[in-house]
């Protein structure tokens, strides 16, 4: 099985990147700009050619939230184009696309977890966006598998996580909205999920699925970010304050939990606690230091 990986440099792609060694017959190729652009469909076809591509994991995205609200152009080519282009070529080499989205496809509204097949309401550009490029996924591959995730963080890329950890060492106090609840997902647990399905993937079949994947609990960013200050041994005092105190240019869901039944129900994915990921993830940083 031939692999492509888009957005290779991206957190879930470095983190895939590093499982790939592990993977026996499956042939991983990993491509990020400036060498593979998404929304080239001549680009994307020349390497599913070259390679004999039989499924494409796409990790490529346009993910600056804020950002997104004055540049929706460039948050539509790469979201909702690019995600029509890799489409179209996997339906002309037969291939398998696996696509990663977004929690921003809702509202925030609901305070039960979101299931798949609950409605998309996107409320800023980012959400819109890729709402858009899981419609044309929809409409024109012939196989493929769609898997939203939330709170996305790892040793690589900026995050969350590093943000803390830095601002944690250079002050005595941080504020902390503790209105938005979600769950934080660690983008290697992603990606081991990710693995999961490509080991035990049916070539021959074709598949029209949408799944949820962040680590198990809930939390606000706020409690995540005290469990960031605990276990990295901080002594910086984490304040929680309002929504309203922090103002940002997008809107951010107000409850973005997803439910994970069926990807754990379809694929056998043993899924961690948040806060026991977030130690894995902090001992991995503190062993390349």
């Amino acid at each position: 099985m031939n692999i492509l990986v888009t957005g290779s440099k991206g957190q879930l792609g470095s983190e895939l990147h590093e499982l790939s060694v592990n993977c026996g017959k499956r042939q991983f190729f990993f491509y990020d700009l400036p060498e593979l652009d998404i929304t080239s469909h001549e680009l994307v076809d020349s390497l599913c050619r070259e390679h004999g591509i039989n499924v494409i994991v796409n990790c490529a995205a346009y993910t600056a939230v804020d950002k997104a609200e004055t540049d929706a152009d460039t948050a539509y080519r790469v979201n909702r184009d690019g995600s029509a282009v890799l489409a179209e070529c996997a339906k002309e080499h037969n291939a398998l696309l696996i696509h990663i989205s977004t929690d921003y496809v809702f509202n925030g509204e609901s305070w039960t977890p979101y299931r798949e097949k609950d409605p998309a309401s996107p409320r800023g550009v980012y959400g819109k966006s890729k709402w858009e490029g899981e419609k044309r996924i929809h409409q024109i591959a012939p196989s493929y598998m769609i898997i939203r995730t939330s709170w996305l963080y790892s040793a690589y890329g900026a995050n969350f996580v590093k943000t803390m950890l830095r601002l944690g060492a250079e002050r005595d106090t941080l504020n902390v909205v503790n209105d938005q609840i979600g769950t934080p997902t660690y983008a290697g647990d992603l990606a081991a999920a990710v693995v999961t399905i490509l080991e035990h993937v049916d070539p021959d079949k074709l598949y029209k699925e949408t799944y949820h994947y962040s680590n198990e609990g809930v939390c606000s960013w706020y409690d995540f970010a005290v469990a960031i200050m605990d276990l990295a041994g901080l002594s910086c005092r984490v304040v929680p304050v309002a929504s309203a105190h922090y103002p940002q240019i997008a809107p951010r869901p107000g409850f973005s939990v997803l439910d994970k039944s069926a990807i754990k129900q379809d694929w056998g994915v043993e899924i961690p606690y948040w806060r026991d990921s977030l130690a894995s993830l902090l001992e991995k940083i503190q062993t390349r230091a």
